[in-house]
């Protein structure tokens, strides 16, 4: 028989570095440092990405999108998603809910978490409510507390469509 609903978790990080933009959940946010990585290096679309795939037993994100592979250099972590959420449907599932924490000392994001909601909503084909974005920093602990990368954990539950 085949459940009813699944859950998933997704983990990222990247090293802040200079020269790159910062994007997180599809949106540049201003910042003198940006996030190192073959794609756009957005650690939040990339948690959620490794969530959903876990949660629908498709593997993780480097196993569909190495970065050994010219073909996703630069490219927008949403497209990713967006691939993602096909083989997600292909499978029989959609999303009833996600809930994504950014671990970084700075920049604050308070002021982009709708925004971003915003694009994750529409990226997903999911009603807004379904997803839930939150931010943290480590009291100046660790790599993120140093401001040497950012970190994103994600919880995401599935429900079949069939």
């Amino acid at each position: 028989m085949t459940p009813s609903f699944r859950i998933g978790q997704g983990y990222d990080v990247h090293a802040l570095v200079e020269g790159r933009p910062l994007i997180l959940g599809g949106i540049q946010i201003p910042f003198p440092l940006g996030l190192a990585g073959h794609s756009d290096a957005d650690v939040l679309s990339h948690a959620l990405g490794d969530a959903l795939l876990g949660a629908a037993g498709l593997g993780d994100l480097g196993e569909h999108f190495p970065d050994s592979d010219p073909r996703f250099k630069g490219i927008s972590s949403l497209r990713l998603l967006d691939k993602i959420m096909l083989m997600v449907r292909r499978k029989g599932y959609e999303i009833e809910n996600t809930d994504i924490i950014v671990v970084a000392q700075e920049p604050k994001i308070l002021s982009y978490k709708e925004k971003m909601k915003g694009l994750l909503a529409e990226t997903l084909n999911c009603a807004l409510e379904r997803i839930n974005i939150k931010a943290t920093t480590t009291e100046g602990l660790g790599f993120a507390g140093r401001q040497e990368g950012i970190a994103a954990y994600a919880v995401v539950m599935l429900v079949r469509t069939e």
